[in-house]
C-alpha cells in the first residue's frame, strides 16, 4: 500500500478516536477522571519509547547512508526542528485564545489548530516509508498514529463536554468535538506527500516526527494526566511506564 493512502487511512483513524472521545457526550454524565489520566499516561509512554526505538534509531541508521552529514547532526537537528515547529504551533494557540470573545469559537479553533502538527507528524512518519522500509519504521510510524490517537480521546472529550455544560444539545457538542479532528487527514496527506517527493529528507522526517512527539508527551499529556495525583499518585504514573514498556518491549520483539 502506498505511504500516502496509509498515511490517509491512519489520519483518518486518529480522527475516528477525536469523534470517539467528543462521543462521551451521548453516554456519561462525566467522565472518570483517573481513567481518563491513565489513558494519557499510557499514550505518553508509548511517545516516548516510540521517538527513539522506532523513529531515532532507524533515522541515524538511515542518515549513515544517504547524508553527508554526520548521522547525529542529522538526528538532533530534526529533533529540534520537531519539537520548535509544536511549540511555534502551541503558541499560536495561546495568541488564538487572547484575541477571540467567543469561547466556543476560542475552543473549537486551538484544538483544531494544535491537530494540524499532530497530522503532519503522522503523515511524515508513514511518507517515510516510501521505497522500502523495515518492520522497525513501520512499526514507528503506526506507533506515532496510535499515541495521537490515544491523545485525541480525551481532545474530543475537552471540546464536546463543555460544550453540553454550557447547555448545547448533545448532538450538537458531538457535532463540534469531532469537527476539530477533520484537519488530521489533510496534514496528514501533505506531510506524506512532502516525504515522498524528496527521499533525502527521511532521517530529517522521522527524527522531526521523534521530536514533535516528545514535546507533546512531556509538555502537554503528563502535566494533564498528573492534575489527580492527589486522589490517586501513581494512576497516571502506572500509565506511562506501562504504555512506555509495551512499546519497548514491540519494537524489540518485532524488530
Amino acid at each position: 500500500m502506498k505511504p500516502v493512502i496509509m498515511a490517509l487511512l491512519a489520519t483518518l483513524g486518529t480522527w475516528a478516536v477525536t469523534a470517539i472521545g467528543a462521543a462521551v457526550v451521548f453516554f456519561l454524565k462525566k467522565p472518570n477522571r483517573i481513567l481518563l489520566d491513565r489513558m494519557l499516561g499510557f499514550a505518553a509512554g508509548v511517545m516516548i519509547a516510540a521517538s527513539f526505538w522506532s523513529l531515532l534509531q532507524p533515522a541515524i541508521e538511515l542518515a549513515q547512508t544517504v547524508s553527508l552529514i554526520p548521522a547525529y547532526l542529522v538526528a538532533a537537528f530534526g529533533f529540534l526542528c520537531g519539537a520548535f515547529f509544536m511549540r511555534i504551533s502551541d503558541k499560536a494557540v495561546c495568541l488564538l485564545r487572547g484575541s477571540r470573545e467567543n469561547r466556543t469559537v476560542m475552543l473549537v479553533l486551538s484544538v483544531t489548530l494544535h491537530n494540524i502538527p499532530e497530522g503532519l507528524a503522522v503523515g511524515v512518519a508513514f511518507g517515510a516509508l516510501q521505497g522500502g522500509y523495515t518492520r522497525e519504521m513501520l512499526l514507528g510510524a503506526i506507533a506515532v498514529a496510535v499515541g495521537i490517537g490515544l491523545q485525541n480521546f480525551p481532545e474530543g472529550m475537552a471540546v464536546s463536554a463543555p460544550l453540553r455544560r454550557e447547555g448545547h444539545s448533545r448532538l450538537y457538542s458531538f457535532l463540534v468535538g469531532q469537527a476539530s479532528g477533520m484537519v488530521e487527514p489533510v496534514a496528514g496527506i501533505l506531510g506524506a506527500v512532502l516525504v515522498v517527493r524528496m527521499q533525502t529528507m527521511l532521517p530529517y522526517a522521522l527524527s522531526f516526527a521523534a521530536g514533535a512527539m516528545i514535546l507533546v508527551a512531556v509538555h502537554e499529556l503528563i502535566p494533564e494526566c498528573q492534575k489527580s495525583q492527589g486522589e490517586k499518585p501513581y494512576a497516571a504514573t502506572t500509565g506511562v511506564i506501562l504504555g512506555f514498556a509495551v512499546m519497548m518491549l514491540l519494537d524489540v520483539m518485532l524488530g
